[in-house]
């Protein structure tokens, strides 16, 4: 997203962060899908198309999402111990250089 520090805004008050109004829509549709799934209609896709988003780019977001929920999941019930800010921070660098695809 650019900085850190744009990360913890959006997550303190995504409303008053640096992103666009188009990102906040997105935003707060990944909201809905995390919280309030069976309440999504067509007017929350419709309202992001009139953002700008493809719905291409919707469905990559939803995929996203529900796959970062399967893994948490996972993660939680597996007992697998979580990684320290520091090591999320440099996974973080790392993926932004590289990708995720290690050669």
């Amino acid at each position: 997203m650019g900085s850190e520090e744009l990360v913890w805004d959006v997550l303190r008050d995504l409303e008053n962060s640096a992103l666009s109004d188009r990102e906040k829509a997105l935003f707060r549709f990944i909201a809905k899908v995390n919280h309030e799934s069976p309440t999504i209609a067509p007017a929350d896709i419709e309202q992001l198309h009139a953002a700008g988003w493809s719905g291409d780019a919707i469905y990559y977001a939803i995929t996203v999402c529900a796959l970062f929920n399967f893994y948490n999941r996972w993660i939680d019930a597996a007992g697998v111990h979580p990684m320290s800010d520091e090591a999320h921070r440099q996974f973080g660098i790392r993926t932004a250089e590289h990708g995720y695809i290690r050669k």
